[in-house]
């Protein structure tokens, strides 16, 4: 579990490898993770937009950006949580993604809240030891 907070606003994210979607012969390997938003702060805000960085493991930086999440644009009030699981494919068995929300409060104040780096790891890694 990887875990940021920003303002009151808390990002916690689990990825996991997902096997029965993976084809490590083609280069395919495919993560899930769940995120959860909880607004930890005094005032409602709304998520806008996201932004993802994914460097796979070959260095490989991939930017992703967009509105919302999963189709959505949730209003959180204090005390309250969204939860979301999305995925991601790569064609390494591993790698990293990292990112961060645009969130709006009501008086119209824009902030950028978190999204913790995380791995993606798989069993099909090759590690060495020197």
């Amino acid at each position: 579990m990887y875990k940021a907070q920003t303002r009151g606003i808390s990002v916690t994210v689990m990825p996991r490898f997902v096997e029965e979607e993976s084809s490590p012969d083609e280069s395919r390997y495919f993560f899930a993770y769940t995120v959860e938003i909880v607004n930890n702060g005094s005032e409602q805000v709304q998520l806008r937009s996201r932004h993802w960085r994914i460097v796979d493991g070959r260095g490989a930086t991939q930017e992703v950006r967009g509105a919302g999440v999963v189709g959505k644009q949730p209003v959180l009030d204090p005390g309250e949580s969204f939860s979301y699981t999305s995925g991601c494919p790569l064609t390494t068995p591993d790698g990293v993604m990292a990112g961060s929300y645009t969130m709006a409060t009501n008086a119209g104040e824009s902030f950028e809240a978190e999204i913790p780096a995380f791995s993606l790891d798989s069993p099909h890694v090759r590690r060495s030891v020197h």
